[in-house]
């Protein structure tokens, strides 16, 4: 079996002041990818370097608290790959790739456009890029899992508000119908759909801090875990841990009957 988290901390230090570290060794995960890290090299603790068992990537944003993704693997890759090769992109620190033999384990954290037209517009610039590099990944001959905050909610049944949302960043139709091209053109397989195609309301992994948002558990599923067929087809079971806070979002967990 091949464990997979994916978590956007919405800030290392904080998440780890809430007992992020503490709660991770109990999952016995394979693989755990972060998003939102907000921390450049020299913000990190040795416990967030090197947590036991685990070794370390990270890809920092160069700007000071802002954005940044990372990886704790249980297994050595064979290549590391930071960034997609665009400079205003990789300059965010939104990509991390761990390559092994037969299996790519990314950690990706999409732009998200809420603060401004300025930003949609960088959200767009990322989003037709990444587009042409995940048909890439498609033909790549491994087996691939993307995990992360893709800061979309693809259908109606991925977030409670929907009505009031139709023209707001994250459920636009040009996002969602991007989204709908992932997977019906490219073959990409959003692998908590797979599993569970009915959740409505135990799916959301991000919760607004305005409104008590959290309490009334009006919530967007915009975390993903995102899959090549092979791979996705072996899912067995897939968790949103919400015991405990370390964010605005939860941790997704999902079973894979694979073996590195």
């Amino acid at each position: 079996m091949l464990r997979v988290i994916s978590a956007n901390l919405n800030g290392i230090r904080s998440a780890v002041n809430k007992g992020f570290l503490e709660w991770l060794p109990k999952q016995e995960a394979d693989f755990v990818c972060l998003q939102e890290l907000k921390a450049q090299a020299d913000n990190m603790s040795d416990g967030m370097l090197n947590l036991p068992g685990y070794d370390s990537y990270f890809h920092y944003a160069e700007k000071k608290g802002y954005s940044g993704v990372g990886l704790y693997a249980r297994h050595k890759p064979l290549r590391v790959i930071e960034g997609l090769g665009v400079p205003e992109i990789d300059a965010e620190g939104r990509y991390l790739e761990l390559v092994y033999d037969k299996l790519s384990i990314i950690s990706l954290y999409l732009p998200s456009g809420s603060s401004g037209d300025h930003r949609q517009a960088a959200k767009y610039v990322f989003m037709e890029h990444f587009f042409g590099h995940l048909e890439e990944l498609a033909r790549c001959g491994r087996q691939v899992i993307l995990c992360g905050d893709w800061n979309i909610a693809h259908k109606e049944i991925d977030l409670k508000n929907w009505k009031g949302n139709l023209k707001n960043s994250g459920f636009l139709p040009e996002e969602r119908a991007w989204l709908t091209r992932v997977f019906d053109d490219i073959g990409w397989v959003d692998v908590y759909r797979h599993l569970y195609p009915d959740a409505t309301s135990e799916a959301y992994t991000w919760w607004s801090n305005r409104g008590q948002a959290r309490a009334k558990n009006v919530g967007w599923r915009i975390d993903y875990q995102i899959a090549t067929k092979e791979i996705a087809a072996t899912a067995k079971a897939a968790s949103i841990y919400k015991e405990a806070w370390f964010s605005d979002h939860a941790p997704l967990t999902i079973d894979y009957g694979w073996e590195l």
